[in-house]
């Protein structure tokens, strides 16, 4: 079993930044892939970023692309998001995943392993 622990989230200003990290413990292996996505109220959980297990291979949502960075410390067993120039609409819970398999990191069934969410609200 693996255990995920998201942190970082918060209130910030339109245009400001935040990172997020998600901590993994229990049965961990640098070769998963690891994901965030997000949701928002009355939305579905949508992908925003993933991460190779080795970290050489990125994937981000379009809106994502440019503001967010994805990251991955596998000595310390923890992933991070860094986000820049946040919008009000990327307001949401933000969730960090792990799935055992590289396939089709974009989709929500794909992963194993989901953390509890951290909150992210970007005031205008």
């Amino acid at each position: 079993q693996v255990q995920l622990v998201e942190s970082g989230g918060g209130l910030v200003q339109a245009g400001g930044s935040l990172r997020l990290s998600c901590a993994a413990s229990g049965r961990t292996s640098s070769n998963y892939v690891m994901g965030w996505f997000r949701q928002a109220p009355g939305k579905e959980r949508e992908f925003v970023a993933a991460i190779s297990g080795g970290g050489g291979t990125t994937y981000y949502q379009n809106s994502a692309k440019g503001r967010f960075t994805i990251s991955r410390d596998n000595a310390k067993n923890t992933v991070y998001l860094q986000m820049n120039s946040l919008k009000p609409e990327d307001t949401a819970v933000y969730y960090c995943a792990a799935a055992r398999s590289g396939n089709s990191a974009a989709y929500k069934s794909s992963y194993d392993y989901w953390g509890q969410g951290t909150q992210v609200t970007v005031s205008s």
